[in-house]
This record gives C-alpha cells, structure tokens and sequence, in this order.
C-alpha cells in the first residue's frame, strides 16, 4: 500500500528524535579534554615534587587494567586468526593473491614505521623515567628459548609471559586447523569468549580520559614544555608518513599494476572518507566500499573475499602506528632500542596484527604486548601515548581503508576479473554511484552482510581504542 504525503511526513517527523549521537564521540571529546587538562596542570603545577607529578599513578593504573587484558585478547585472536586464514585460503587463486598481497604490504608498512622512527627519533629529550616496570635480567640463547614454553597449558593466559601466549595460541590453532569440521563448535566457542574480552576491553578503555589526564600531567609537569612539542613532532610524522604510504607507495603500486589514479579512486571514496572522519571508524565504510567496489567493475568474488579479510589482515596504518609509537616510547623513556631489537619488535608485530582485526584494532593492547614480550621495561610508557592515541585514529583508519581499496582493485586486475571499461567510466564520473542501492541493500547480499557485520565489528575497535 502506498504511503501518503503525510504519512511520510510523519515518519521522517517521528525518525528525528531516534537520532542519537555515537557514545564513542562523548569518549573521544573527554580524552581530548583530558589531554588539555593534563597538559595545563603539569605545567601550571610541574616540578620534581610538584602535584602533576603526583598524578602519575592515574595512568599506571589504566596501564595496568591493559596489560590485564593482552593476553586473552593475543590467545583468542590468533586461534580465530589462524581460522580465518584457512577458511580464506580454501576460495583460491584470489584467497592466496590477498593474503599474501596483505602479509608483504603490511610488513613494508610496519618498516617503514621503523625507517621514520629511527630518522625523526621521536621522544628524544624528554629523558622520562618509568618506575612502574622494571626491566627484566637478560638471559642467554638456551633460557630464552626454554621460557617460550610454558610450565602448563593455561599457565601461560597467567604468566603474564606474551611469547608463551602466542605459542600457545599458534599450536591451538593449527590443532583446530587439523580438527576440521569437529573444532568449529571449539572456534565458535571462542569467538565468544573474544567477544566478552573486548566488551570488557571497551569498558576499559571509558577510563581512557582518567589515564590519559594522569599521564600527560605527570610528563608535561616533569619534563615542560618538551614533552608536548615531541608529542606534536610523533603525531605530524605518523600524519605525513600515512600521506606518503597512501600516495606514493599505494598510488604508485596501483597505477604500474592496474593504470589506475589514486587521486580518483579517492574521490570516487570520499563519501566514505568523510564517514570514517566523522566517525573515527571505519566500520560503518564497509558495505559501501563492498558496493562500490563491484560497482567500479570488480567481480563479486574478488570483492567478497577481499575486503571482508583485509579488514582483519590489511591494517597497513596501524602497522605504521605500532612501530612509530614503540621508537618514541623508548626514545622518551631514555632506552632506545637496538637495531636487533627493533627488528624482533616488527617481527612480532607482523605475528601479532595477523591474529584478526581484533589483534591490530586494540592498538593500545597491541603495542603493550609488543612491548612486554621485548622490551618488559617500556611498557609503562604506554600510557604517555594515550593521550595522543585518539588524534591518530582517523589516520590509521583512512590509511587501512586506502589499502583495502587499493588491493581490491589489484588483486582483480591480477586474477583478470574486474572490467576496466566499467573501471574507467566511474572513475570518470561518466556512471556515478548509485546511492539507493545503498537503501535496499542490491549490491551487498545476505552472507556477504553477515560476514561484514563480524569483520566490521572486530574491526571498529582497532579505530576507536
């Protein structure tokens, strides 16, 4: 039956007052506050025995509830991490195209972070002492190597050692691998345990504003003014790094690949660019990245497998991010790392961000975990960079959104199924976007919804945390 002038007037009167504004925004507002807070207490109140510096405990205590969380979040993600490597790889020539594409690109993302790192140095001068971890002895080959394995089990979700996590984790998750259909309920299983990890990891993260507060104070009031100018000088270099990564390596790998402009692949995107700005997610981009890219021409199986796993497995801005983040930690704290060390840090963080979005999206749990399992003594410094960890989170969204774009459209010029004819008329503007099929949902079917809605889950905390 077809509706009346007024009655639509009434729905769309009645939908107004249902608008409500994201929760994440109000979290996002008060760390920004925080952070202004902090910064005018520690220099209005700084000193050696000053009250900023008293404050510090604020934000060891939201380091503390972090670590609390790393190594349930590293066990489960990476048993469903592993799942989802073999549930991808099962499609194919296109499967095995994207995630080894995804393994390269964010590795080479994760050096970069590491080549910028070491020529900006960020975080020298601030000389920040940490007493609220102190570094572990160093051991030789043969203890290291016995210390992976843990005394039972489960004792390594309590050791609080993250190698033996992740050991653990990998051997589980082959295990299920060889299960076949009998370890589905097993994974099922812990899909859900990782579900209420990350409800809890939330509801962590709402005491983001206390700890930011306590930490920026704490470092603004026994450093001055230093402490903010390198806390500028990490966030304009991760901004410029990004722009960088986007345009010239993305742009220049899709354009010697595919032909195709990087410049008008992103005006194709920037509705779902502004999205993702407003909302510091790119969770709500992913159905219409999936419409749009098989309305550019790209076939529907090519889409369908690899933007739902680069989601999870092509997180080239937190790659970025985690290396960066960790360079200034040490610098700030007065232990830089050796080039050996970094090299095992990115190592591990190549590990650790393939275990599902839910891995790379709880950044700040990542970076702690990195930390812990290397470098024990820098993890308190975690919490100086929550307080600028917010400002960052729109640029590792666009740069992963990007990536996701750009390989979507490679891998379908590799595996000869995407139309170029069709490619070049969009991106011309010569067949615009049709907005509609966004309303009845034509170009995204019922499974590839499913299957989106749980990618873009797991993926919305690696932006917002």
């Amino acid at each position: 039956m077809a509706s009346t002038p007024s009655t639509r007037t009434k729905l769309i009167k009645s939908g107004k007052p249902k608008k409500k504004i994201d929760s994440s925004h109000y979290l996002y507002m008060a760390v920004i506050v925080a952070v202004v807070l902090g910064i005018v207490v520690g220099l209005v109140w700084g000193g050696e025995k000053g009250f900023a510096v008293s404050l510090k405990p604020l934000g060891d205590l939201f380091i503390a509830l972090i670590r609390m969380m790393i190594a349930p979040i590293i066990f489960c993600t990476i048993i469903l991490g592993i799942g989802s490597i073999a549930k991808a790889a099962t499609v194919g020539k296109i499967g095995g195209l994207a995630l080894g594409y995804f393994l390269i690109m964010s590795t080479f993302a994760l050096g970069i972070g590491l080549v910028v790192g070491n020529m900006i140095h960020p975080g020298e001068g601030i000389n920040l002492a940490d007493a609220t971890y102190k570094a572990t002895e160093s051991a030789d080959t043969q203890s290291f190597l016995l210390g992976i394995v843990p005394t039972t089990l489960f004792s390594s979700l309590t050791s609080g050692n993250i190698l033996q996590t992740l050991m653990v984790a990998l051997i589980a998750g082959f295990a299920l691998q060889r299960m076949g259909p009998a370890g589905k309920p097993i994974l099922e299983g812990i899909a859900h345990v990782q579900a209420l990890v990350f409800r809890i990891l939330i509801m962590v993260m709402w005491l983001a504003p206390i700890g930011a507060f306590g930490a920026i104070a704490a470092v603004v009031g026994a450093t001055g003014i230093q402490a903010v100018i390198s806390l500028f000088t990490l966030m304009v270099a991760f901004y410029i790094t990004c722009i960088i990564f986007i345009v010239v390596i993305l742009g220049g790998l899709l354009k010697i690949v595919t032909g195709v402009n990087i410049f008008k692949l992103m005006r194709y995107l920037g509705r779902e660019y502004l999205l993702i700005v407003s909302t510091s997610s790119s969770e709500a981009a992913l159905p219409r990245l999936i419409a749009k890219m098989e309305h550019l021409g790209i076939s529907k199986p090519v889409v369908g497998v690899t933007v739902p796993t680069g989601y999870s497995f092509n997180l080239d801005g937190t790659a970025i991010y985690l290396t960066m983040a960790s360079l200034f930690i040490a610098n700030a704290l007065g232990q830089p790392l050796a080039l050996g060390e970094q090299i095992g840090l990115l190592v591990f963080m190549i590990i650790a961000s393939k275990g599902a979005a839910g891995v790379s999206g709880a950044g700040l749990a990542t970076l702690a975990a990195g930390l812990q399992a290397h470098a024990p003594q820098l993890v308190g410094g975690v919490g100086f960079i929550v307080g600028i960890d917010r400002f960052m989170s729109e640029a590792r969204a666009l740069t992963n959104f990007t990536g996701n774009a750009v390989a979507t459209v490679m891998i379908g010029s590799w595996t000869k199924e995407m139309d170029r004819v069709q490619v070049d008329r969009v991106l011309d503007k010569l067949e615009p976007f049709d907005e509609r099929t966004m309303l009845t949902h034509g170009h995204v079917s019922a499974a590839e919804t499913q299957r989106s809605t749980e990618q873009a889950a797991q993926s919305q905390i690696l932006d917002r945390v």
